[in-house]
């Protein structure tokens, strides 16, 4: 483009479609569109290409080169789900002249690709010939990996349900039917069948919900003092009640431990999930540290961290970057494959981490840091 000494446009000059202009705002505010972590193609108001940045090229595998200067329709040649070709449909610069763009929605590349498109038609003035056509391109890989998942999480929520409710209604519907026929001792095990089963729904259903308000973190944190040691003695003390041996635990606390402000209830949540894999799916004595450690929040010394430990075979190495993701199950795992998953989420929102490993004893080695968190008021 020929720029005349006095700052105006040499009227004779004709601009170089190929050549890369600003999209907008984006040079004045210091921003490369490359960096963009959406595709981002603009056309001028001639419809050619000024803008193809590197996320497009990524997401079109259509080179920056060959997509400059190229009319829209060419250079990103979008169809609607029912193989009609979009820019047709959409006619952004010959349309009605009150539209401002269009709304995003699943567009197919050639190929077949599905992407989603959002489009913007910018204008001089209201109701003016659109000047800039500024299309957003995103894959749509991450969204489907998201309904993927939430569709396995109702599939197994479904059939774990399916279990103790099909086993409830049998035993309800044989105890109303044939009351009289049984005696008292066939009556109390089919009652406690039956509330064994409620149990494991209920169980279910709160699992279902802490996924729900972990996804969409919205999981409250009620923070109490906890006694972190107090905590972990109950829980060994219910399964030494349940008839483990005494000696298969082992509780290691380190003082003076700082105070601690968590939701109890979830601290418990969590206590539970780790113990319990440990006794179920490990060998030998499991043993749980309860030491003082660097905080993992920003602004605080210190934290108290929790070591669960097992002597069991233990978590192989190419699984442990899986251990905490929807419906992760080991060799000899039973159940949802939703409570570490859930374990994290609880973790994560106190402000906390948490980690697994290879036990000394060779086992897995569970270790999760929640930071003090001790009230304004209190500091």
């Amino acid at each position: 483009m020929s720029v005349g000494m006095s700052g105006t446009r040499d009227a004779q000059a004709v601009p170089d479609a190929r050549a890369p202009r600003p999209a907008g705002d984006l040079a004045g505010l210091g921003i490369d569109p490359d960096d963009l972590p959406d595709g981002l193609v603009v056309a001028d108001e001639h419809g050619h290409v000024v803008c193809f940045n590197a996320a497009a090229q990524r997401i079109t595998a259509v080179p920056a080169a060959d997509a400059l200067g190229q009319r829209l329709e060419k250079a990103l040649p979008l169809e609607d789900l029912e193989g009609r070709r979009w820019w047709q449909l959409t006619d952004p610069y010959g349309g009605l002249a009150i539209r401002v763009g269009q709304p995003e929605r699943n567009l197919l590349l050639p190929g077949g690709r599905e992407v989603l498109v959002t489009v913007r038609y910018v204008r001089g003035e209201p109701t003016g010939p659109v000047r800039r056509v500024v299309v957003s391109i995103r894959d749509t890989e991450a969204r489907r990996r998201t309904e993927r998942s939430h569709a396995e999480l109702i599939a197994t929520v479904a059939h774990e349900l399916r279990s103790p409710l099909t086993s409830v209604k049998g035993f309800t519907a044989t105890l109303l039917a044939k009351w009289s026929r049984f005696t008292d001792d066939q009556k109390r095990l089919m009652l406690e069948t039956v509330d064994a089963d409620a149990d494991r729904v209920t169980r279910l259903i709160a699992e279902l919900l802490d996924i729900s308000r972990i996804d969409s973190g919205r999981l409250e944190v009620r923070r109490q003092p906890v006694d972190m040691g107090a905590a972990v003695g109950r829980h060994i003390q219910a399964y030494v009640a349940a008839g483990q041996p005494a000696d298969r635990f082992l509780l290691r606390l380190e003082q003076p431990l700082p105070a601690l402000w968590a939701d109890p209830d979830k601290v418990d949540q969590v206590l539970s999930n780790l113990i319990e894999n440990a006794v179920r799916h490990g060998e030998g004595t499991v043993t749980i540290d309860v030491t003082p450690a660097a905080s993992p929040r920003e602004g605080e010394d210190t934290g108290t961290s929790v070591t669960v430990s097992d002597e069991g075979s233990g978590i192989p190495e190419e699984s442990m970057n899986r251990v905490f993701t929807r419906f992760w199950r080991g060799s000899k795992r039973g159940g949802t494959g939703l409570g570490l998953y859930i374990v994290k989420g609880i973790v994560e929102a106190h402000g906390g981490i948490i980690t697994v490993g290879r036990a000394p004893g060779g086992g897995a080695e569970f270790r999760f840091t929640l930071p003090v968190s001790t009230p304004a008021y209190l500091t």
